[in-house]
């Protein structure tokens, strides 16, 4: 552990601090130097400077040069040499920097008295608390009563801590991300096809494509910064967007094949019948590195264009056409996004596509792969080190050899390595729905804004006896809901690393204070750590930096090695790295991809076919509820629940000041339903008001809503992909009329009043 001057360590001489003056951290003990994120930012030779770092919103993972003045950062530019973005930002990262100061920052613990009112405590009382009301509660009910909820949000080595902590320190078994509502399918689909979680593309092919495929996938508005990568491509590609609806992406396509929702799998099928039926398979690859091709090419006859045409509403010369232009194409990839992963069957779609990408033998050379695109900003790395269903490097649970290997490197004994993986999100909202689950820890996310079946979520929060809540913001629909609130420093107040889409791992930076008396996430779990009593089990594990170099470690051998890098100072002169980077033999290029040596993951170094019959979608429209619901993103200036891009005034005048449903012409004229209109979207699950947009981009009898405002998951059915998890966001049915001029149906906000009388 490093040490202070006087001999004493950092995190000893902070807990003092804290403790100091009977518990408050004042502004003055905030400012104290030290390696435990009390208020130091980068020191700088001159008044005046720049320091570059990645962005925290999504998993583009954009390089920002932030401006420094007097060592805090003033305003921010996209960074040009950096080589993911080369200069370019979306909205959100042009005002990364902004939502930093909204008036809602979480600044002093906050907890809930008896009478129902959040009041101010201090960091020793919301510690001695927390700890307190936990360990009552696993003693009563046993360890498996309490829970933790992660994020893709936050910096690695803050979530590998967390995870360390939590499952090796509290005995908590029970802990999942909000990555599972947008990777799991994606992360299920790379295991069982590949042998490991392995996104095998860097952003440079979507520039050496031919044929680019889109499954599900809008990058125009969730993905600018790679959407312009494609408008870079030198070799006029072929576009082709699979989507019900007609997005911004579909427009610039050179083919757009509006699919009836989650027919795709079908559809994907359907093609690989005709490519094989036509001579277009690999069969030199296929034989050298691949397993199962003879089933899949049997499994496949029965996915005629004539059977597929019938259940994808295409026409059978637009799905033969584009097998063709796939077939033809010589550097073709496939890419999706969450109109896939969201699914009752996301996982088979995201194997169908890869299916396609290994018979052609589209993979491991430029331009081609299939290639999942992440959505959080550290999604990758919470896949990978959050230590929640996966053991810490992408290791199982379960499997005695991966539980002495990581308790060696961690110089912890064994037994306290869980030898059971921990249930997924949904198993642990049912678990405190069936009393299981008494107390639940929620760290930088908000699911009673984003998990499924909101209404029912939020009635589920209710039951706890305790609930902690860690975020930047009070104000979030779950923080409001907390005993108790941990005020967390953002982006931009702290340092570690994330992983992008592409593999690629780069450095955060603190560039300001945190305000009041929040604390890095990191900070926050060591405090956790020493109240709990394990603080010496996590002594080395005494900065971000130092964290990382535990992850070197626990990276090595693994498919995910990045043991070769030296350290942030390395990431920072390369402006970021890609796994795999070896200790040694490393490729040292800029952009790289994965399996150009057609060798994979499984034991015997081949890929595997899989496949099974699509399934029915849970919820047919019909009678009452005849439309059927799309839901997705909305605008490049909003994110997820918009717990940051609300706050900044900028991103607030690109999006709609109200939420809004998009309903076809034809629909609109039916229903007497005008441009503007109040309207009443319902389902069997909730309802809401919104404004009507008419637009030719939603085919007849469908729906978009999109997913970023608060009562849009009050529609959405909870059911799930059986192997992944993921929830099936995307389609449900519901009705649709015109609101009457008085009517009002209740704010979200209202809702908490109905709940546990405490959270109020």
């Amino acid at each position: 552990m490093t040490l202070a001057n006087d001999g004493q360590s950092l995190f000893d001489r902070a807990i003092q601090l804290i403790r100091a003056k009977d518990g408050k951290l004042t502004r003055e003990l905030l400012r104290e130097p030290g390696g435990f994120g009390l208020g130091q930012v980068p020191a700088n030779k001159t008044p005046d400077s720049v320091t570059s770092m990645v962005c925290g919103f999504c998993s583009t993972g954009c390089g920002l040069t932030v401006h420094l003045r007097e060592g805090s950062a003033v305003n921010l530019s996209p960074t040009t040499i950096y080589p993911v973005n080369r200069g370019m930002a979306c909205p959100k990262g042009w005002e990364a920097l902004s939502v930093l100061d909204a008036p809602d920052r979480a600044t002093v613990p906050l907890l809930r008295s008896p009478d129902g009112n959040r009041v101010p405590i201090d960091w020793n009382k919301a510690m001695t608390t927390m700890v307190t009301r936990i360990k009552e509660i696993q003693a009563v009910h046993g360890p498996d009563s309490v829970a933790f909820l992660s994020t893709g949000q936050i910096a690695t080595e803050e979530m590998a801590l967390l995870g360390s902590l939590a499952k090796f320190g509290m005995g908590i078994v029970h802990g999942d991300g909000n990555t599972r509502q947008c990777m799991a399918s994606a992360v299920v689909a790379y295991k069982q096809s590949f042998g490991f979680d392995a996104p095998p593309y860097t952003y440079h092919d979507l520039e050496e494509s031919d044929c680019i495929v889109l499954i599900g996938a809008n990058p125009c508005i969730a993905h600018p910064v790679l959407w312009e990568r494609v408008t870079s491509n030198p070799h006029s590609p072929e576009i082709i967007v699979i989507d019900p609806r007609r997005t911004e992406t579909a427009m610039a396509a050179t083919m757009h094949l509006p699919v009836k929702p989650k027919s795709d799998l079908a559809l994907l099928y359907g093609f690989a019948h005709l490519i094989i039926k036509n001579g277009g398979v690999d069969h030199e690859f296929i034989k050298a590195h691949t397993n199962g091709f003879e089933e899949f090419a049997e499994f496949v006859k029965d996915y005629t264009p004539k059977r597929v045409a019938a259940e994808t509403g295409l026409h059978i010369a637009d799905i033969c056409e584009t097998a063709c232009r796939i077939q033809q194409g010589k550097r073709v990839s496939f890419w999706w996004t969450m109109g896939v992963n969201q699914s009752h069957q996301g996982v088979k779609t995201a194997q169908a596509a890869i299916n396609l990408a290994l018979m052609t033998g589209n993979i491991g050379r430029p331009g081609t792969g299939a290639n999942s695109i992440t959505g959080q900003c550290n999604a990758m790395g919470s896949r990978l080190f959050s230590n929640t269903t996966n053991l810490l490097g992408g290791r199982d649970f379960t499997k005695a050899i991966d539980r002495t290997k990581v308790a060696g490197i961690l110089n912890i004994p064994e037994e306290r390595i869980p030898d059971r993986g921990s249930w997924a999100y949904d198993q642990i909202i049912d678990g405190i729905r069936a009393g299981k689950i008494k107390a639940l820890w929620v760290i930088a996310t908000n699911p009673a804004h984003s998990w499924i079946g909101q209404n029912q979520l939020r009635e589920t929060l209710g039951q706890l006896e305790f609930l902690v809540v860690q975020d930047m913001y009070h104000s979030t629909e779950t923080a409001q809901m907390a005993d108790l609130l941990l005020p967390a420093a953002g982006w931009g107040e702290k340092e570690g690393t994330l992983i992008n889409s592409e593999r690629r791992i780069g450095l955060i930076k603190k560039v300001r204070r945190a305000p009041g008396q929040a604390l890095a996430d990191f900070s926050i779990f060591k405090l956790v750590a020493h109240y709990y009593g394990v603080g010496e089990m996590f002594a080395e594990w005494s900065s971000p930096e130092a964290v990382f170099q535990i992850l070197k470690r626990l990276s090595a051998g693994q498919p995910c090695d990045f043991s070769g890098i030296e350290n942030y100072q390395t990431l920072d002169n390369a402006g970021g790295m890609q796994w795999p980077f070896p200790a040694e033999g490393a490729d040292t290029a800029t952009e790289r991809r994965l399996f150009a040596d057609g060798k994979f993951f499984h034991a015997d170094g081949r890929a595997k076919f899989l496949f099974e019959e699509p399934r029915p979608l849970p919820e047919i429209p019909g009678g009452r509820y005849r439309f059927q619901l799309l839901t997705g993103r909305g605008s490049a200036a909003q994110w997820h629940t918009q717990t940051r891009t609300s706050k900044s005034d900028v991103l607030r005048k690109l999006y709609p000041r109200d939420p809004l449903v998009e309903i076809n012409p034809a629909d609109a004229k039916q229903l007497a339903i005008k441009a503007g209109n109040w309207v009443v979207v319902e389902s069997k699950r909730g309802r809401l008001k919104v404004r009507a947009v008419v637009t030719p981009t939603v085919p007849p009898g469908h729906l978009f809503i999109p997913m970023h405002d608060a009562s849009t998951n009050r529609l959405t059915d909870p059911v799930f992909d059986r192997e992944s998890r993921q929830p099936a966001y995307k389609s449900c049915a519901v009705s649709l009329r015109r609101a009457a001029n008085d009517e009002v149906i209740d704010p979200t906000q209202a809702e908490f009043s109905t709940l546990k009388g405490s959270r109020s």
